[in-house]
């Protein structure tokens, strides 16, 4: 699926079944320098389950053409004009990481469209360590590397995938490879510069989950405190064993998570 928001086209999965306009809409938000095949198997349940499923490439991402974008409140605007030019009043916000900022500021920023919030691996601010931003701008492979290390649990540096023949590493570290140059260290700017999630996560009006993995070294379960404070209304789930990286790691726990949660809005 392809459409245009500030006049770039955007590069969108749907989950192999056109949107349906008398079906809710899940919009599904990737993580610093990754892309929208991070959602492919959610995507692929819930466009089978009575919604429909957007996974975008963020500008400059993968199919998206543009720049990425300075900022997380930037980024949020995109995706206020994206549910516009898409032809909807109000979405399923789902965001990883990264993405998971950009929907809870978002969700804060534009109440109107929000349906209801989903942070997975989510946290109130995300800080970046020097090195590996420094590794980042220089286009240095380490960082892909430890990128990778970091978002996966022990289990999954060798294997475990539910899908034979999936090494988790390397897809993921094949996805920065292949993204543009200076994608990966924009993003991680924009991570380390957010530091106002508190103050939108007490601007959210709409039902929030937060997803978390206990092994997850990136965004850890207490890095989401201050959003547990000021959410108003919000469920937690805690995936044992998943790292940052759950969506691929820990599919179904994910999917499962997600349509519980959803259930009463679908």
């Amino acid at each position: 699926m392809e459409l245009k928001v500030d006049g770039f086209p955007v590069s969108a999965t749907t989950g192999g079944r056109p949107l349906d306009p008398g079906k809710p809409l899940i919009v599904f938000v990737h993580g610093a320098g990754l892309d929208k095949t991070s959602w492919q198997l959610q995507t692929r349940y819930f466009s089978h389950h009575g919604f429909s499923v957007m996974a975008v490439d963020l500008p400059g991402h993968a199919g998206s053409e543009g720049s990425p974008h300075p900022s997380v409140e930037s980024y949020a605007g995109w995706v206020a004009r994206l549910v516009e030019a898409a032809g909807y009043d109000g979405v399923h916000l789902v965001g990883h990481s990264m993405g998971g900022l950009i929907a809870l500021e978002t969700a804060a920023r534009h109440p109107a469209i929000a349906s209801t919030l989903t942070m997975v691996g989510g946290a109130a601010a995300i800080p970046v360590h020097p090195a590996l931003l420094a590794a980042a701008e220089n286009g240095e492979h380490i960082a892909y590397e430890l990128l990778a290390s970091w978002s996966h649990g022990r289990r999954s540096h060798l294997g475990g995938h539910q899908t034979p023949g999936i090494w988790m590493m390397g897809a993921t570290i094949r996805l920065w490879e292949r993204s543009r140059p200076g994608v990966l260290a924009t993003d991680l700017h924009a991570c380390n510069d957010y530091t106002s999630g508190a103050e939108a996560a007490a601007a959210v009006r709409c039902r929030s989950l937060l997803i978390s993995g206990s092994l997850d070294v990136m965004t850890p379960h207490q890095a989401a405190e201050p959003l547990r404070r000021n959410l108003g209304d919000v469920r937690e789930v805690l995936i044992e064993g998943a790292g940052h990286a759950m969506m691929t790691e820990h599919p179904d726990p994910v999917i499962d998570a997600l349509a519980a949660f959803l259930q009463p809005a679908g």
